[in-house]
């Protein structure tokens, strides 16, 4: 902006196109600082903004083309502005959770503002052609938690780019031509997630634009804490590209410099676009005028120096007076959009707070009215008066102002019996069921694709069935499912050039190509998010955690990207990605892994299958790959090598999802495990028999869901006795699938004795078959616990053994 520097000529065009983007940036400003007030006001919980940010987005945002998408965080309102995917009203209906897609389509009110989605499904819950639209997959809130999912997306156009069979499927793709747009702040960039991503990234040479907004701060701590040498363009420039090697494209450029940014993505774009090379634009220099949220005030940590540069160097400060200088427009014009912004921005607010307000306005008035209705006709009317009045008073009212109120007057008049109270009780359970569909609707798929609708097809045999490994079943089984659909893939260590380490892909690299079964780097948690962003544009991936217990690398996120989806999407998007991995029973603290209930407590939103065989693993495999939801598969350790039936139907079968199976039938315990415990039960169950107790087996096989059709009680009806057991620690699993059959399923009614579990040790298995056998449940310990059971119910007919 020196005085000396040459001018540039602007046509029409580019002089609209210029202040359209500066009347937007206003909006977009405007939009934060309204937000901030209406949050200090009460009308909202929390605000997070994206001021500072608003230029570089812009310049962004003019080379997001359709079919591309975004993979960000909650500072990116003005790039969601520019590409058309929200508007101000939507943006502020976010603030105040309004829960109507059609007011706030990115969650229907369940996320805090500045999360950003559009909905790639149609009502049905299908795909749309995302060929079409722009895409902006679900934020999370989980710093850098974007970035594995982000992979995943650029990931997919490879595939689609570089596998012909996939080219007809142009609802998903055009020949892999869409970038993956990813953003992140500064501070964020110093956890693992961003550096496993990048490099992964620069391994696989995939269409990925990260750009880093820098303000210099993470909340209060400063950049000097964060990165090192002060910048992570200088962190990551080993990762720079050069002649000989390949690597990531590095761009730096300022927040502020409107020009150099155009320049600079449309720069990014192309390498992105038409080289299939990563690129980083590291974007410098950036303000953050209101602080990090609501939170507090960035008043206390930053100098009065640090203050005033930020004002200075403010993006829009600085684009007004490039346009003012460069391209000779008068301030008063600037100054009429900038009043003009503020108007259209307050008009926004307005209208979504009316509209939020309004959509809970019938029922609130209804409560009132009857409310009033029961006051006239009880003797507790004075009580009931008060209440009303308080109701009556409450400012800016929401739903459950209205509930709180009304159960508090149905306790007044519990002993009484009269029109007026059925009535309110009716009012209660009407907007208690609508409530449950607003907040608690698509945990899972609601579609007609979901696992539990997938018909039950059971598995077939030739008399001259061959026994086979377990291993060689999983390899025929996955050598069909890669030949019968092109959106099939596999990915993780060891996967591809050996088949796995148990030999479940053994040859199928070779058949299919490296681009359908495929080695990765040690790195679970980008694998799972590899599989996230190809699922999310409508691929099939499969992808491996070698071990269980390497699962806790993999666990955040798919904990708070993948299992909840659909819900914080309200059935917006999904990723139907199935996670394979092995557990239980092998050696050591590091390698006979089962932790369950961490699982079950952390992962609801899928599936957690788990199969005492190779059969019903592929039973399951073909379930999910006929279903839209995600899953996890755990293998049996010790059971590719043990023999089993070559089924005839591999590619056809299906195992339901929820439903147990009866192993073997007996008339005093009903036992209940999963996985490999199977045969250590059954082991167990044979011998005690042969002191005179029955014991009845039961398989669960899958933990989400659980025993759908409660039939597990059923069993205990019978034998009046239950035992839970598994090789997680104590209170894990067993405790789970206690409080589903004593509790939910009611078999407390049946029950002649204390139910039982039995669990692993606290500690984790010591290595060798000793360590195994003193750390879980053996046959042994199994029959003593059952048969102590018994001696205290029968102390006669089961004397003491030891």
């Amino acid at each position: 902006m020196s005085a000396t520097k040459e001018r540039v000529r602007f046509s029409p065009a580019k002089i609209k196109e210029i202040l359209a983007d500066y009347r937007l940036a206003c909006e977009s400003r405007e939009a934060s600082l309204i937000g901030r007030k209406e949050v200090f006001m009460g009308k909202a919980k929390f605000g997070i903004f994206g001021d500072g940010k608003e230029v570089a987005q812009l310049a962004m945002a003019k080379v997001f083309k359709n079919g591309d998408f975004r993979s960000g965080y909650y500072r990116d309102q003005t790039f969601m502005f520019a590409i058309g995917q929200l508007s101000l009203q939507q943006y502020f209906a976010q603030l105040y959770a309004h829960t109507d897609i059609e007011a706030e389509p990115a969650s229907g009110g369940r996320l805090m503002n500045g999360h950003f989605a559009t909905r790639m499904l149609d009502d049905q819950g299908k795909l749309k052609n995302l060929t079409e639209s722009k895409n902006s997959s679900a934020d999370i809130s989980p710093t850098a938690g974007q970035m594995p999912r982000l992979l995943g997306m650029a990931y997919a156009s490879k595939l689609f780019r570089n596998n012909k069979a996939l080219h007809s499927f142009t609802n998903l793709s055009v020949n892999g031509n869409e970038i993956a747009f990813g953003t992140i702040g500064n501070a964020s960039t110093s956890e693992g997630m961003f550096y496993e991503a990048m490099n992964a990234a620069g391994v696989l040479q995939v269409p990925m634009l990260m750009s880093v907004w820098d303000d210099a701060y993470g909340i209060s701590v400063p950049q000097e804490y964060h990165t090192t040498k002060g910048s992570i363009s200088k962190t990551l420039a080993g990762l720079q590209r050069n002649e000989r090697e390949k690597g990531f494209e590095i761009i730096n450029v300022k927040g502020w410099d409107y020009p150099a940014l155009v320049e600079a993505y449309l720069r990014a774009e192309k390498i992105c676009r038409e080289e299939h090379v990563p690129v980083l634009v590291h974007v410098d220099e950036v303000t953050q005028p209101q602080g990090h949220s609501t939170s507090g005030s960035h008043e206390r940590y930053k100098s009065k120096e640090r203050l005033a540069w930020e004002a200075e160097h403010d993006c829009l400060r600085k684009m007004r007076e490039w346009i003012i200088d460069e391209v000779n427009i008068l301030p008063d014009e600037l100054d009429d959009i900038e009043v003009e912004a503020r108007k259209v921005a307050k008009e926004a607010k307005e209208k979504s707070w009316r509209a939020f307000n309004e959509s809970m306005q019938a029922d609130f008035k209804e409560a009132l009215s009857l409310l009033k209705e029961l006051s006239s006709s009880t003797v507790a009317s004075n009580e009931l008066n008060a209440l009303t009045e308080a109701l009556e008073k409450t400012q800016n009212p929401i739903r459950l102002d209205g509930i709180k109120t009304v159960k508090k007057a149905l306790r007044l008049v519990r002993n009484e019996s009269n029109a007026a109270k059925t009535n309110l009780i009716n009012w209660l359970k009407r907007v208690e069921e609508e409530n449950e569909k607003r907040y608690s609707s698509y945990l899972l798929s609601e579609s007609e694709e979901a696992a539990l609708k997938v018909e039950e097809i059971k598995p077939s045999y030739k008399e001259d069935a061959p026994e086979v490994d377990g291993r060689e079943v999983m390899q025929a089984f996955f050598d069909i499912a890669l030949a019968r659909d092109p959106l099939v893939f596999a990915i993780g260590e060891d996967v591809g050039k050996i088949g796995d380490v148990n030999q479940g892909f053994a040859g199928l690299q070779e058949k299919y190509g490296e681009l359908r079964v495929t080695d990765t780097g040690i790195r679970e948690c980008t694998i799972i998010g590899q599989g996230i962003g190809a699922a999310l544009r409508g691929m099939r991936p499969i992808t491996e955690i070698q071990y269980l217990d390497y699962l806790l690398y993999a666990l955040q996120i798919m904990s708070d990207d993948l299992a909840c989806l659909q819900y914080r999407t309200k059935g917006g998007q999904k990723a139907p990605l199935i996670i394979r991995t092995r557990g239980h029973r092998l050696e050591g603290v590091w390698h006979s892994g089962s932790p369950i209930g961490m699982m079950l407590h952390s992962l609801r939103g899928m599936h957690v299958l788990t199969p005492r065989n190779m059969t019903q693993a592929a039973g399951f495999y073909n379930t999910l790959l006929q279903s839209d939801e995600p899953a996890i598969i755990i293998e049996c350790l010790n059971g590719y090598r043990l023999k089993e039936k070559m089924p005839s139907n591999l590619g056809e079968y299906t195992v339901p999802l929820g439903v147990p199976e009866i192993l073997r039938e007996g008339s005093d315990v009903t036992i209940v495990t999963y996985g490999s415990m199977c045969r250590v039960i059954l082991d167990a169950a044979q011998e005690l028999d042969k002191v005179g107790i029955s014991c009845e087996v039961i398989d669960a096989q899958s933990l989400l869901p659980f025993d759908v059709h409660h039939s597990i009680v059923e069993s205990v009806r019978k034998t009046n006795r239950l035992v839970l057991a598994d090789e997680d620690v104590p209170g894990g699993a067993s405790a789970y699938m206690m409080q589903k059959v004593v509790e939910e399923q009611g078999a407390y009614r049946y029950l002649d004795s204390q139910p039982l579990t039995i669990a692993a040790k606290e500690h984790r298995p010591a290595y060798a078959s000793d360590g195994d056998y003193f750390s879980k449940p053996n046959p042994e310990t199994v029959f003593d616990k059952i048969y102590a059971m018994m001696q205290e119910a029968e102390p006669e007919r089961f004397p003491a053994i030891y």
